[in-house]
């Protein structure tokens, strides 16, 4: 892990993205949206003509209560022995387009349902690959909560827009013009009625509605907040019950949930006063237009099935509109976390600019190292040059720092003017005060991130010209923050070596002194592990860490903490089957207990940023300097 200078950048991002949760492109994130669903084009022109469909079915339904009025109840009326053929004639077709008007409803709504999974389907896949290029910066700067954001309430608002609210403002869009065509033809008095009235309303819908997008705006900001709070908290129960922060946990989420609680409250009672405001507009008109209505028909200037007709328009105007408004409260909220995914999707993955390649290479009769597609053991790096040749360079683990400068804030150097270098096969310890850079020696070799000034050889080669899945191959890394996958123990510790045979699996185990406490558990080497190895002690957890390493066989590797979780005595057990491990390779180690690091080739001492002191446990003593008063002191660096 960085060290603790990478918090202070976490924190001040946060709070960057904490208070930039409002949508600001609102035409770039629809077309980019429109691109994911244009796929789906034959789909979509049929969800289209559907959906034109089932308004028009509704219009003309309502349209034929004037000639039904009209042409047959009204000369029927007083009338006996009346053929009743055309009157159900008529009434058959007006059930035939309704029926019509329900298929196509259903047909939309299913496809959309399709075409909206598969977009969503298809935006997770593009969210996912491009967070694996990401490079480690960016996840040491952003919450785990704020990321999973996207994931969960981000694409769940995006899956209600696609499905529902898109649709449905079509929907009403063609609706509220078919009825006002179908109402101009009626009566254009009444019409001009309804235009006044249609005037109320949407000013209404403004001043309610513009509310109402405020507060779910507001609501959509704090959910992803309050999330990410619950994460950090259950990733940390231990930490609070050993501290008893029990109730000081409770009174912070207590504020962020009464946040929470009140632009939640803001947005629905805006959005659920909305219905009965505009419900009650409507009955008012529906009133209003009745009786003007029944002036122009006392009048003569309109017969009873038309106003009939234009009445139940009446009813029909004002619900299409109120839907409008409300969905469109959904489409914002949506927008801001499209755009928000869109961002993630956006963010420049970790720039790779090597050339050098690694290779499996054999030795020709002359001792020449030659490229092969076999597995042989020896690996080395391929080096094109700008003439067009090509060197090999065997692959030994040569590592060498040059007045290496690097700070995770430019305006704060974490390490300054680092130089060393670790031949094969030596065992090289870093130790120092939390904060001094050990752990970022170690992130700068395997180029987590890059350095500002200086350089760092491998096999003599500028780490810059190889390329990072390359020269990670060759790593190998034991964490303290060990990471078990769910999973078989088996697939874990092959993790190191996706293509490592079983004899293999159980050689490193062995290696790591796992192989025993392994071969106790329930189902052996095919123990299923779940939420990151629970059901394993700390120091178990570590061993299988440090057989998934022993398992790679790579010629570098690098044990931060690796130790710190394991007993005196299980380390004293596992020393010799590491020095084995060991054996032929450059080893990094990180280290608070001295006694690990007794029989280091070199260990460097670390003081903000600096070596202050370098040599072997002997030389070290003698020079009576920070090691020698730690050691002699009998504790530990923290």
């Amino acid at each position: 892990m960085p060290d603790k200078n990478v918090n202070s950048i976490k924190s001040s991002n946060n709070k960057k993205i904490f208070n930039n949760r409002k949508p600001k492109n609102t035409k770039q994130t629809l077309i980019r949206i429109l691109k994911y669903i244009l796929v789906y084009k034959l789909q979509l022109g049929i969800v289209f003509v559907t959906i034109i469909l089932s308004s028009l079915a509704s219009i003309a339904g309502t349209y034929l209560l004037k000639p039904l009025i009209n042409n047959y109840i009204i000369p029927y009326i007083g009338r006996k022995n009346v053929d009743l053929s055309s009157f159900i004639r008529m009434l058959f077709i007006m059930g035939i387009i309704y029926l019509l008007g329900v298929l196509s409803t259903y047909v939309y709504n299913r496809i959309m349902v399709n075409i909206s999974t598969g977009t969503l389907k298809r935006i997770r896949v593009n969210l996912f690959d491009n967070m694996q290029d990401l490079p480690i910066k960016y996840f040491d700067t952003h919450t785990h909560g704020e990321m999973m954001s996207c994931y969960t309430n981000d694409t769940d608002a995006m899956r209600e827009m696609l499905s529902q609210s898109i649709p449905q403002l079509i929907s009403c869009v063609v609706t509220i013009m078919g009825i006002f065509i179908a109402m101009l033809v009626l009566s254009p008095k009444l019409t001009l009625l309804v235009v006044l009235m249609l005037a109320v309303m949407l000013m209404v819908i403004s001043k309610i509605g513009g509310k109402s997008s405020l507060y779910f705006k507001k609501q959509q900001k704090v959910v992803g907040y309050v999330n990410g709070y619950i994460e950090e908290m259950i990733e940390g129960q231990k930490v609070i019950k050993v501290f008893c922060h029990e109730d000081v946990v409770k009174n912070d989420f207590d504020k962020l949930n009464e946040e929470l609680c009140e632009a939640a409250t803001g947005a629905n009672t805006y959005a659920n006063i909305l219905m009965p405001i505009m419900g009650n507009l409507s009955y008012l008109h529906y009133a209003i237009t009745s009786v003007a209505g029944a002036y122009l028909v006392i009048m003569g200037s309109l017969d009873i099935g038309t106003i009939a007709s234009f009445l139940q328009y009446t009813r029909s105007f004002s619900q299409p509109i109120t839907q409008i408004s409300q969905q469109i409260n959904s489409v914002l909220s949506a927008l801001a976390g499209a755009e928000r995914i869109f961002e993630l999707i956006d963010e420049l993955p970790e720039v790779d600019e090597g050339y050098v390649s690694l290779i499996n290479v054999e030795k020709n009769k002359d001792d020449e190292l030659i490229e092969t597609q076999d597995y042989t053991g020896m690996w080395a790096w391929k080096h094109p040059h700008n003439d067009g040749s090509i060197s090999y360079t065997q692959l030994r683990g040569d590592v060498q720092f040059e007045n290496v400068t690097f700070g995770y804030n430019d305006d704060k150097i974490v390490l300054n003017n680092i130089s060393l270098f670790a031949k094969p096969g030596q065992k090289i310890a870093f130790v120092g005060s939390t904060g001094a850079g050990k752990t970022t020696i170690t992130n700068l070799i395997n180029r987590f991130y890059e350095v500002q000034k200086g350089k760092i050889r491998y096999d003599g080669i500028n780490t810059t010209k190889i390329k990072k899945d390359d020269l990670r191959r060759s790593l190998a890394m034991v964490l303290q923050d060990t990471h078990l996958f769910t999973g078989t123990v088996s697939s874990n510790i092959r993790y190191g070596k996706l293509n490592a045979t079983d004899e293999e699996i159980v050689s490193a185990a062995k290696l790591a002194n796992a192989d025993s406490f392994i071969k106790h558990l329930p189902l052996g080497y095919d123990t299923v592990l779940t939420s990151d190895g629970t059901n394993l002690s700390q120091g178990q957890r570590q061993l299988i860490a440090i057989a998934r390493a022993a398992v790679a066989n790579p010629p570098v590797l690098i044990l931060d903490e690796a130790t710190s979780s394991i007993d005196t005595r299980t380390e004293a057990l596992i020393e010799k089957g590491m020095n084995k491990l060991m054996e032929g390779r450059t080893v990094f180690v990180i280290a608070h207990r001295l006694s690990t690091v007794r029989n280091a080739k070199a260990i460097m001492v670390l003081e903000n940023g600096e070596i202050i002191e370098r040599g072997d446990h002997d030389v070290l003593l003698e020079k009576k300097g920070k090691y020698y008063q730690l050691y002699t002191g009998m504790f530990e660096l923290s």
